[in-house]
């Protein structure tokens, strides 16, 4: 008798991502190993970390990487993040640590970060996060670390998006795979929730359930538990695979957006490099207001900190141009139309 049908659901997931892992490393050990290297000396066994917090979602991902990874003679850890936010944080951290080593996972780190106030506190312990796992990845040469994000927590980056109204960048949710040289692998995007949950239960793996969850404080907690629950009973069950469905689409469109305005840059810049008018009014808006966009940030705008509202501004001086003066953006950043050009420099 097979195992139940969650746990193979997982498995298969996990499955999958670790064959594509298994495939890049290869790729990369065989042609582009450091110079000098001789190919025996190229690693044969790549190291992929879980991050797991003790909650359902990473915990089923962790035993699903523990079941698969010595199949494909895959080396598996583990590394879990104390964000000190509550009283016994750090024991939590050693819990799920030592939970970790149980299945066989190793090596296996519990990493205790602080955790700021910039872009509130979600933002702050998610940039905290990362940073940890980063550090984690180098630390123990990691090809990837896997994340437990299901199609739950998708359906709510979608919403999340679409209510800041910053495009269909933003609704295009998290991506399968993202970070520096594709570290971050998600193989739970077309599970959902109670998949994993059930996953852990018929394998009688404890889970803690972190109260931050189910907080009101936090937008994506109203979301999960007020807004997507009153959208499923106006709408429908089909809401959540709806949203992660769009999320995929919306990449797709987003990448091609992106690869066409990034063809279209060249054509648009004199001999000098400046950004010529006539020839960005001349492009469509998605596509001209990425090379707006892409213009700031190298100019020296952070990306996080520069929203719809400030390249519709920018895209003004092509589309609407009454002699208006200069666009300040964040960063420092000076957008001016002078002769024909579009000027984004230091301020």
């Amino acid at each position: 008798m097979g195992p139940h049908p969650a746990v193979a659901a997982i498995r298969l997931a996990v499955r999958h991502v670790l064959h594509d892992i298994l495939n890049d490393h290869r790729s990369t050990a065989e042609y582009a190993g450091l110079p000098g290297q001789a190919p025996h000396e190229r690693p044969s066994s790549p190291l992929v970390l879980v991050a797991c917090s003790g909650g359902a979602d990473s915990v089923a991902l962790a035993s699903a990487l523990a079941f698969e990874a010595p199949k494909l003679g895959i080396r598996a850890g583990g590394v879990t993040v104390d964000h000190g936010l509550q009283p016994g944080s750090d024991l939590r951290a050693d819990e799920v640590a030592l939970r970790l080593r149980e299945m066989g996972l190793g090596p296996v780190d519990s990493v205790a970060v602080t955790v700021g106030r910039e872009g509130g506190p979600e933002a702050a312990a998610r940039d905290a996060r990362y940073a940890a796992l980063d550090a984690a990845a180098v630390r123990h040469g990691a090809t990837a670390i896997l994340l437990g994000h299901t199609r739950d927590d998708q359906a709510e980056t979608v919403l999340l998006g679409l209510a800041r109204g910053s495009g269909i960048r933003s609704l295009s949710g998290m991506a399968a795979v993202s970070g520096a040289d594709g570290r971050y692998r998600r193989p739970f995007l077309q599970l959902d929730r109670q998949t994993a949950r059930k996953a852990c239960m018929v394998q009688s793996l404890p889970v803690w359930d972190d109260p931050h969850n189910a907080d009101p404080a936090y937008t994506r907690s109203r979301l999960r538990h007020e807004g997507l629950p009153a959208l499923e009973k106006a709408l429908g069950k089909g809401v959540v695979e709806a949203l992660a469905r769009t999320a995929q689409l919306s990449r797709d469109d987003a990448d091609a957006l992106d690869a066409w305005a990034g063809q279209a840059e060249s054509t648009v810049r004199d001999a000098t490099g400046l950004l010529e008018c006539a020839k960005l009014y001349a492009l469509p808006p998605a596509v001209r207001r990425r090379i707006l966009r892409r213009a700031a940030i190298e100019a020296g705008a952070p990306a996080g900190s520069l929203f719809a509202r400030h390249i519709e501004e920018v895209d003004r001086l092509i589309t609407g141009w009454r002699g208006q003066g200069a666009i300040n953006l964040p960063g420092k950043v000076v957008a001016q139309r002078q002769g024909g050009r579009l000027v984004i420099r230091q301020g």
